[in-house]
């Protein structure tokens, strides 16, 4: 029988709250099993980026990291965020560890090429993922908290968007035929919306022709779109189990919106 995984991804805007935060963290130290959490926080970046002098540069979402950039992100996601979750999860009775792509050689990846004439900087494109150490880890029953940081095999750690540093994890794990692995991915709001305007209107279940259908509708749009790709590459690379939903749900993921592939093509982003 197959071990089960939980992985959690969690967004930047409730790790400001230090509220919301508190009571995320007791909800994931409730999770049985097996879990990984990763997280973001690219607002409590800009934020530190601002009170610097250093400028921040965002296109369609990403952010372009320049250098001075770059130590700050390494500074606050695998510094002041990361330790700051672990050390709360330890509070709790929850044994964790904070690790960046170069803890381990976990994440190894490569800087990102210009895309569209664009230079997004010091930004990681994930290559691979050792998936063998972080079972070894749960095994052990420690927790790992991923900081959304790679590591490009040399000396840099690189800028790595969380929802795809989540992916490629769950993804690697999946591939283990000895795990059953799933993925939540926690955000402000209780799952994908029909309507944008309308909170309520949840979308159960989505398949993954809708999505794009909805997508070309211009239904489901900006940073959704991302997420949801990232999301859809999870089911596609063998997670059993994919939901989009509020960071309160974690426990209750029939509240969100649970993604099934129905064989729609799909290109990797």
């Amino acid at each position: 029988m197959p071990e089960k995984i939980k992985i959690i991804k969690l967004g930047g805007e409730i790790i400001e709250d230090k509220n919301k935060l508190t009571i995320f963290l007791k909800q994931f130290h409730r999770l049985g099993g097996l879990k990984i959490l990763v997280h973001g926080g690219g607002k409590i970046a800009s934020s530190f980026a601002e009170r610097l002098g250093v400028k921040v540069e965002m296109i369609d979402g990403r952010r372009l990291t320049s250098e001075p950039m770059r130590e700050i992100v390494q500074c606050v996601y695998g510094g002041l965020v990361n330790k700051n979750i672990v050390a709360q999860l330890q509070r709790l009775g929850c044994d964790a560890i904070g690790l960046t792509g170069a803890d381990m050689g976990i994440l190894k990846a490569h800087k990102r090429e210009p895309l569209n004439g664009i230079d997004y900087g010091f930004v990681g494109e994930v290559d691979e993922v050792d998936s063998g150490k972080l079972a070894r880890l749960l095994r052990l029953g420690v927790t790992p908290v991923l900081a959304p940081l790679t590591w490009d095999c040399e000396s840099l750690l690189l800028n790595t968007n969380a929802d795809t540093i989540a992916r490629e994890v769950a993804v690697s794990l999946a591939r283990d035929k000895s795990f059953e692995t799933e993925v939540y991915f926690g955000l402000g709001l209780d799952g994908v919306l029909k309507d944008i305007k309308d909170p309520g209107s949840i979308i159960s279940n989505l398949g993954h022709q809708e999505y794009l259908s909805e997508k070309a509708n211009g239904k489901i749009t900006d940073g959704m779109i991302a997420k949801l790709d990232n999301a859809f590459h999870c089911l596609i690379g063998g997670v059993s189990a994919v939901t989009v939903g509020s960071w309160e749900n974690i426990n209750f993921p029939e509240k969100g919106t649970r993604l099934f592939n129905d064989g729609a093509s799909h290109e990797r982003v």
